[in-house]
């Protein structure tokens, strides 16, 4: 949007200067799109059956809740940052039979980023995702890059992903300057059609790269049951030399139509069983 770079860096400044929050307005003038549906320290949340067209950000962003319940929920926006539902920094979360057709992460997963996230340091933990669809843009089920409080305990099942322009399935994207963790990932029985990167991607490089002082530990993610139609590759796996990638396993899947080969880069006990790829 016009202008909003520049919002966006004194808001940064701000938080990096620990400017009280009370104290970060920004009204008349200034150029921030909201989020549509945005609970925050709720408990026995429940968003359901609802249709959300074209709004001006992330749909629907759980902040620091209790058992939130996202069910048969349509959205249909496409535009810039347009993240489908965004958990972040929640406990207990169900979404459950939903359609994501966005501009940017279908789900995108988060725990705070920066000096706020270290500052409330509460972790996204215990998110189920079962029977939604896919269709557009980045990742299916994205986590991070917002990691600074710890992610755990997520899980995947019966899900659909695939569409024309459609990037990744499994997307856990950090680096060493947004730190925190993520460990505990389950995935299994997807489906995917048409995915134009990987099906599995993790990867510590992602965005600001490997330039902080944080380097997020990744351990125990394990994928079985995906039966995929064509990617780009089955897997793209990248840790730190200091920090690898630790306990993860792909199993009984197939990966059909690949165009590349896959990449493990500092994994420490990777495990591929009755995987096939072709």
């Amino acid at each position: 949007m016009p202008h909003e770079a520049g919002d966006w860096a004194e808001l940064q400044r701000m938080a990096a200067e620990g400017v009280p929050v009370e104290e970060r307005v920004f009204g008349a003038g200034h150029y921030f799109r909201p989020n549509m549906i945005q609970p925050y320290l709720c408990r026995d949340v429940l968003v359901e059956g609802v249709r959300i067209v074209r709004s001006p950000m992330w749909e629907i962003h759980p902040v620091l809740c209790e058992n939130v319940l996202v069910r048969n929920v349509s959205i249909y926006s496409r535009g810039p940052n347009n993240d489908g539902c965004d958990p972040e920094s929640c406990k207990s979360v169900v979404i459950s039979g939903c359609v994501f057709d966005v501009g940017d992460d279908c789900i995108a997963i988060k725990a705070g980023r920066g000096p706020d996230g270290r500052r409330v340091g509460v972790p996204c933990e215990d998110v189920l995702i079962e029977d939604c669809e896919m269709r557009y843009r980045y990742g299916s089920v994205a986590i991070g890059t917002d990691t600074t409080g710890g992610i755990r305990n997520v899980f995947v099942r019966r899900c659909r992903w695939g569409g024309e322009g459609l990037y990744f399935g499994l997307y856990i994207k950090t680096n060493s300057v947004r730190g925190g963790y993520v460990e505990n990932v389950f995935v299994r029985d997807v489906e995917i059609s048409e995915l134009t990167k990987e099906a599995v991607s993790i990867d510590l490089y992602h965005g600001d790269g490997h330039n902080g002082d944080d380097p997020p530990p990744i351990r125990n993610i394990h994928v079985a049951g995906v039966r995929s139609d064509r990617t780009r590759s089955a897997y793209l796996l990248r840790g730190y030399p200091e920090q690898p990638l630790r306990e993860i396993s792909i199993r009984d899947s197939s990966f059909a139509r690949v165009s590349r080969a896959d990449v493990a880069a500092d994994v420490e006990g990777l495990s591929i069983a009755r995987v096939t790829v072709g």
